[in-house]
């Protein structure tokens, strides 16, 4: 599968307090969870991949989805999960680090 097929599989589930990223493949899951701070922040707040993923990049996806959607939408981000030390690794992504 390539790149972009990946990120097609990933489905935005919005809620009132907040919401999660899902990632799926047939071989398992990648969630990112988050927290809605106002109308403009949002708090990623955990990440998790299935074991049969791990390693292969799939929580790096996620949080790029995050990243490119929250671009699009002028919010910003505060990463709490371990997975958000991504960002530290990402200097291009600072423009939405809250």
């Amino acid at each position: 599968e390539n790149l972009m097929e990946i990120l097609m599989q990933v489905d935005f589930e919005d809620g009132e307090t907040g919401g999660r990223y899902v990632l799926r493949t047939e071989d398992g899951e990648a969630v990112s969870t988050f927290s809605k701070a106002g109308d403009k922040i949002v708090i990623i707040d955990h990440t998790e991949v299935d074991d049969a993923l791990q390693g292969h990049g799939y929580g790096q996806m996620l949080i790029e989805r995050i990243v490119a959607d929250m671009r699009k939408q002028c919010k910003k981000i505060v990463p709490l999960c371990p997975s958000a030390s991504q960002f530290r690794k990402h200097p291009e992504w600072a423009d939405v680090l809250n």
